[in-house]
Formats: structure tokens, sequence, C-alpha cells
């Protein structure tokens, strides 16, 4: 039977290795001067590899602080399990194109691209979900009669990755964000970018549960109204995000 620590072990190791790889990666684009719409060829599977060691190493503390009831561990291991083939799969093709100077993204040149775009979807959309069944789990296995806040915002906040991160990942499929270097580090665009909401939505796995330790922690009887309030917030800002975007881009973005 597996245990929790089996699935900490896989997740912390996976994101061990998704940090090697991007040490090497930013190593080796120090002599690779290809772009791919004005943007270094290296920068998206980097920015990708990041992002998923912070995933992984996120949900490996989300379970870590969940109390639940023994028979729901084995749960956490697929979840685990699904993470990391997942995710993988995303880091590996866009690691392969960047290495080919060729988009992952958006890229439907011929069948065999439309194939993988399609699928990266499918990948991203099941990478996500496994946040909502991480929820489920949590909130219907919890061992005490309650949640307390802290259990709340990780419960919060894993639905609201699901969701957010998947809206705004569909809106961004369907427009490409405008070419350049954009912000410094991340990229963004002020105008026209879904990218900053996807953030927001994306990273949600990380702020609302640290809303709720922090409120649980600081607020005392106050602790559910403060986490309440910032998590309405966040979610007001990621709305107004993706609405500023949206009404950036032209007409003909959004019905072809």
């Amino acid at each position: 039977m597996t245990s929790l620590n089996d699935a900490l072990k896989v997740l912390l190791a996976y994101s061990l290795i998704m940090m090697i790889g991007l040490i090497v990666t930013w190593w080796w684009s120090r002599f690779d001067e290809r772009t791919i719409r004005g943007v270094g060829v290296w920068i998206k599977p980097m920015k990708f590899m990041a992002a998923t060691a912070l995933f992984a190493i996120t949900t490996a503390c989300l379970m870590r602080m969940a109390d639940v009831r023994p028979q729901a561990l084995p749960s956490f291991y697929w979840i685990a399990v699904l993470i990391v083939s997942t995710s993988f799969f995303e880091v590996a093709y866009i690691s392969l194109q960047g290495s080919l100077g060729e988009a992952s993204h958006y890229n439907t040149s011929d069948l065999l691209h439309a194939v993988m775009s399609g699928l990266m979807g499918i990948v991203a959309v099941a990478l996500t979900a496994s946040q909502a069944w991480l929820a489920w789990v949590i909130w219907t296995q919890n061992d005490k009669p309650a949640l307390s806040v802290m259990q709340s915002g990780i419960v919060v906040g894993l639905i609201l990755t699901f969701v957010l991160s998947t809206l705004s990942g569909f809106l961004l499929g369907s427009h490409q964000a405008p070419p350049g270097k954009g912000w410094p580090i991340v990229g963004w665009h002020l105008r026209g970018d879904i990218r900053p909401a996807h953030f927001l939505g994306v990273h949600a796995q990380q702020f609302i549960p640290a809303f709720g330790l922090l409120a649980e922690y600081f607020a005392g009887g106050a602790a559910l109204a403060v986490f309440s309030t910032l998590t309405m917030f966040y979610l007001l800002a990621c709305i107004c995000l993706t609405l500023t975007a949206i009404r950036a881009i032209p007409v003909t973005a959004h019905f072809g």
C-alpha cells in the first residue's frame, strides 16, 4: 500500500530533476542566440521547468499539511503520478521544439504539430485537474469534523487553480500573446496578453493556501473573514486582468 511518503518522494525527486534541467538549460542558452518571435528559444522551456518544479513542490507541501484519513493516502500517490506524467510531456515537447528552433504552442503548421498542440491542451487540463482531485480528497477524507481555515484555504486554492487556470488557458489557447520580450523575466505585455491572468490562475495553488495559513495564524477569531476577503480580492484581480486583456484583443482575433 502506498503512503504519503511515497507521493512526497515522487514529487520532490521530480522537482529536483526539473531544477537540474533548468540550470543545465540556462547554461546552454547562453551559447544559443536563436529566437522565436523575438524571444530566445530556451526561454519558454526554462519557464515551464521552473513552474513545474514549483507546482510539484507546492503540491507536496499541501499533501503534507492535509489532515486526511489513512485510507485516502493512496490517492496522493496517483495524484503525484498524474502531475509527473502530464507536466513532463509538456516540458519535453516544449524543450524539443525549442531545440529545433520551432514554436510549440500555436504551431499547427502540419498535421503532426496540430495533433501535438491539441494534446498539450488536453494534458494541461489533466495537470490542473490533479489539483481538483487533491481538493476533493482533502475535503471528503478530512480526519476532523470540519475543515480549519488553513485546510479551507488549501481546498479553495486547489479548486481555483483548476478553474481559473483552465478558463484562462482556453482563452490563452485561442489568442497568442503579442511578440517581443515584454516585461523583464516573465515576458508579459501590458495589452492583449492573457498570461498575467493565467499566472494568477495557476499560482492560486500557492497564494490562496498562504492566505488561509496566515489568517489562521495571525487573525484569531476573524481568520475566516480575513481569508475570505483576501480570496475575493485575488479573484477580482484575476477577473480584471482577464477582462483588460480581452478588451485589448482585436475583434478579429475573437471571431477569426
